[in-house]
């Protein structure tokens, strides 16, 4: 047993501002070693990211209390019983769904839907159904398997992916959840082609990331929609042909006129109904409406089912990009390390585990891209 800090959220729904409410607790917690399948590895950085905020104000309703955090890097610590490919000292980035390798969409290639994954996250637990952490002898519940605001975390083998250890860690980080859902959801759920033209709604991390990865692909036309023009200003500085500020009364149309019409591949990170909306319509006849926001539980997007027909278009959604982490993870890196992919320039915040409030109010906000919590 490892006495660590770590940041726990005991209630959801805290009003902001979060550095005066402080809904996430610094606190010491016991963590246990690594079960069977499972490794402990010590955190060097972990991102805050808008899904982390969903389940701090209640959007994404999680078991609590919780010790937050699912994106991450770090060093193995520990190994446990069974796991003979990863050693003490190895580099790693954490992965927030874990994948069994049997299940119906394991078998099938589709890890990011592995269905006792889904199962334990919503749980609370790890893969194996147990909880590693507690505080005063009561177990906490992990987010996502990973729960990596933390100094360490025991996770499972199956949440975790080796990397290039001349990798920047504080880097890193970013390609297990920014980077994986907004680049896969270009290269592996679009399958965006050299030559085509793109919408990005929401420039959050993933939305950059998204057209960073479309910028790679090779697409003619980058057009970046957010209500920041500081969003915007970086959005140009790192590939858009043309940017549209979404307040704009005319904002559809001067979408439409820029893309003749509507842009082949339209791709909503905002998490909100009204952006899928407007995905939805800078959508040409015959092109491909792809949605990684996760809105409220509730929320519901009307389609119109006709025009859904008859300009056969096709309406997808990405989860982590339709990824397979053990593949992708190391070919984005390999592409950043190429400079084909700046994910560095992402990061707009480096922080200490006692200022996390702090940065959930710069994102809540949005006044900051990507943000990481440095332990070392």
């Amino acid at each position: 047993m490892k006495k660590i800090r770590a940041a726990v959220l005991e209630k959801m729904g805290v009003a902001p501002p979060y550095a005066t409410s402080k809904p996430l607790t610094i606190m010491e917690v016991d963590l246990a070693s690594p079960g069977p399948d499972e490794v402990m590895i010590k955190i060097v950085a972990a991102g805050l990211c808008h899904s982390d905020l969903s389940v701090i104000n209640g959007d994404r309703p999680r078991p609590m209390p919780m010790a937050l955090g699912h994106e991450a890097a770090g060093i193995v610590e520990e190994v446990g019983e069974g796991v003979t490919d990863l050693a003490v000292g190895d580099h790693v980035v954490v992965v927030f769904v874990p994948s069994c390798g049997h299940c119906a969409p394991c078998a099938e290639g589709r890890p990011a839907l592995c269905e006792p994954g889904a199962a334990a996250n919503g749980a609370g637990t790890l893969l194996s159904g147990a909880r590693r952490l507690s505080h005063g002898g009561e177990p906490l519940n992990h987010q996502l398997g990973c729960s990596v605001f933390a100094e360490y975390a025991t996770v499972s083998r199956r949440s975790l992916v080796k990397i290039d250890p001349s990798v920047p860690l504080h880097e890193a980080a970013l390609f297990g959840c920014a980077v994986l859902t907004g680049v896969g959801a270009v290269v592996n759920t679009a399958k965006v082609q050299v030559g085509a033209s793109v919408g990005v709604i929401g420039l959050g991390g993933v939305g950059l990331a998204a057209l960073i990865g479309a910028h790679a692909a090779g697409a003619r036309q980058i057009i970046a929609i957010d209500l920041a023009d500081d969003k915007l200003e970086q959005a140009r500085a790192l590939g858009a042909t043309h940017t549209v500020n979404a307040g704009q009364a005319d904002a559809l149309e001067q979408i439409r006129a820029l893309s003749s019409g509507g842009v082949e591949f339209a791709f909503e990170f905002a998490g909100s109904v009204r952006a899928l909306e407007l995905a939805y319509k800078i959508t040409r006849r015959g092109g491909m409406t792809v949605t990684a926001g996760l809105p409220p539980a509730a929320a519901l997007f009307p389609v119109p089912a006709v025009n859904l027909v008859a300009e056969e278009r096709t309406l997808k959604g990405s989860y982590i990009g339709t990824c397979v982490p053990s593949r992708d993870i190391p070919r984005y890196i390999a592409l950043y390390q190429q400079g084909r992919l700046p994910v560095d320039k992402l990061l707009t915040g480096r922080l200490k585990l006692d200022d996390i409030n702090h940065g959930f109010d710069l994102l809540h906000e949005g006044k900051a891209i990507r943000q990481v919590v440095e332990f070392s």
